[in-house]
């Protein structure tokens, strides 16, 4: 555990230091669970989310993007039930007086068991090697049996008791399992109670006369709302989606974990509007579609894993987690969820507008059924940035950092590096910069050795190195040096645009999703 505390300091370190994400405010002594987005962070955010767009919008003729306003008319969210029903479990601490998620705490508890369990298999898979079994040992080995058995009976009581709203068992369990404060190991706790999560804001010139408004918790309910509108003016036809980005805001109780868990954050979600009576098949091809889409981008498959819900939302018949091994575990990256007609039933029960689409091949109206893919992007961020981030020993024994972005969402793709500050060569790397930057984000380089450099770019995650020295003035070839092999190559200059080109194009990685 401490390893992973160590690495997980490490990327919040380096995250700052080289300019991805700052604390919000920072002059100001900072904000709670607030952050900014550097200049390399931005690009990598901005490159992440186009990612995403390209693969669910631009490769897909049914489905189409919207971006609604956040805010929306207060009675959207009685729709939703937000107001009702949208809150966590919180518990305090009576001795360290900090606030928790009770299902958080549980969660974290049995997340220990599970890794417990994989530490058992981890050691049998090395002791027998390329004879080992791990079905087999996994359905036999009383140790790791007992781990995953017992991690299993924790979560379906503690979903058990949320979904029937027994608050003082959820406690009761924490006692039972004798889960301690995080930071004072005090079992000293408060009863369970619940907190609503959304922040509420005031929308008038005047005090008296102003409207209650909240500030979207999701950014799902702009597209339930534009339904008809989307469907009509594009003359949709079913099965369609909507897809939409963007900011939305939770009084988390405890937000923490770097940007995992934050107050404000942004959502990338699509609505896929299908047939009643199809959604599970539908709802098994996006499972499908979107594990597809993450692996593309090369993290590794065992940094993946699909959770299925205990406890389904009621309107719901079918839920699963697409989980993230990230340095504190496997948490909770992107959510796709069976959602019924619940969302479009409910708004056209609270507006008085039909919300409904008229099948011509069935010759009927009806409320659609959704299949929901909702993913956080500043969780991707983390998920991207924190697999990526790697400490190499080399051949010569020495060390390096580099940050092994995948190349299409690194935020610079190229660095043009002078050998020297003379002899005319600043000059012809300001040329190939001007010629690259119609297609890449590329940057100038000319401090410090050129090892050196090499070195700063490894950390800033840039995937090529361009060098200009003495033999460019006499052939207008350049060394393109790689980030991730460290091979370099000697090329003309006038290969430089395609050669970056087919290692970065959104193209050739989004393929790999075929």
């Amino acid at each position: 555990m401490a390893k992973q505390e160590d690495i997980f300091k490490n990327v919040i370190s380096h995250a700052k230091e080289y300019g991805y994400i700052f604390p919000s405010s920072e002059i100001y002594d900072g904000l709670s669970a607030v952050y900014d987005y550097g200049q390399n962070g931005a690009e990598l955010k901005k490159n992440i989310r186009e990612y995403w767009w390209k693969a669910m919008v631009q490769m897909h003729e049914n489905i189409v993007g919207i971006d609604a306003a956040i805010f929306m008319h207060p009675t959207t969210w009685k729709a939703s039930g937000h107001i009702d029903a949208f809150s966590d479990p919180l518990i305090d601490n009576k001795d360290s007086k900090k606030r928790y998620r009770a299902d958080v705490l549980i969660e974290d508890y049995a997340e220990k068991l599970n890794q417990k369990a994989q530490k058992e298999i981890a050691k049998a898979k090395k002791r027998f090697g390329d004879a080992f079994n791990e079905e087999e040992f996994v359905t036999t080995n009383a140790r790791v049996i007992g781990y995953l058995s017992k991690k299993e009976e924790i979560l379906k009581r503690m979903a058990h008791s949320l979904e029937t709203e027994n608050l003082a068992d959820v406690k009761a369990l924490i006692e039972e399992l004798e889960i301690a404060d995080p930071d004072t190991g005090s079992k000293n706790w408060t009863e369970v109670r619940q907190f609503n999560l959304m922040f509420g804001t005031k929308l008038g010139a005047e005090a008296a006369n102003a409207m209650d408004l909240y500030l979207r918790p999701e950014t799902a309910q702009g597209i339930f709302a534009n339904f008809s509108n989307v469907q009509k003016t594009g003359r949709m036809k079913i099965p369609f989606g909507i897809a939409q980005t963007g900011k939305a805001f939770r009084n988390e109780i405890v937000a923490r974990q770097f940007i995992f868990r934050m107050r404000e954050f942004e959502q990338m979600e699509m609505q896929f509007f299908v047939r009643p009576g199809e959604e599970m098949k539908w709802y098994e091809y996006w499972k499908e579609a979107r594990l597809k889409w993450h692996m593309s981008l090369g993290l590794g498959e065992e940094n993946y894993r699909f959770h299925d819900h205990d406890k389904l939302a009621f309107y719901a018949n079918a839920a699963t987690d697409i989980e993230f091994n990230f340095p504190f575990g496997f948490k909770e990256l992107e959510g796709i969820h069976s959602r019924t007609d619940h969302d479009l039933g409910s708004h056209e029960k609270f507006s008085g507008k039909k919300l409904q689409y008229f099948d011509t091949e069935l010759n009927k109206n009806y409320v659609p059924y959704v299949i929901e893919t909702s993913i956080g992007l500043d969780r991707m961020f983390l998920a991207v940035f924190s697999n990526s981030l790697k400490e190499e020993t080399l051949e010569d024994g020495s060390t390096r950092t580099v940050l092994s972005l995948p190349v299409v969402l690194a935020p610079t793709k190229a660095a043009v590096l002078p050998l020297v500050k003379k002899d005319g060569l600043p000059d012809i790397a300001h040329e190939i910069i001007e010629d690259l930057k119609w297609d890449f984000n590329v940057a100038y380089d000319e401090k410090d050795a050129v090892g050196r450099r090499y070195r700063r770019q490894d950390a800033l995650g840039t995937p090529f190195c361009i060098t200009v020295d003495h033999q460019t003035l006499e052939d207008k070839t350049v060394t393109i040096r790689h980030r991730d092999t460290m091979k370099q190559d000697r090329v003309a200059i006038v290969d430089l645009r395609k050669i970056i080109n087919d290692e970065v194009s959104v193209r050739n990685w989004l393929l790999k999703t075929k």
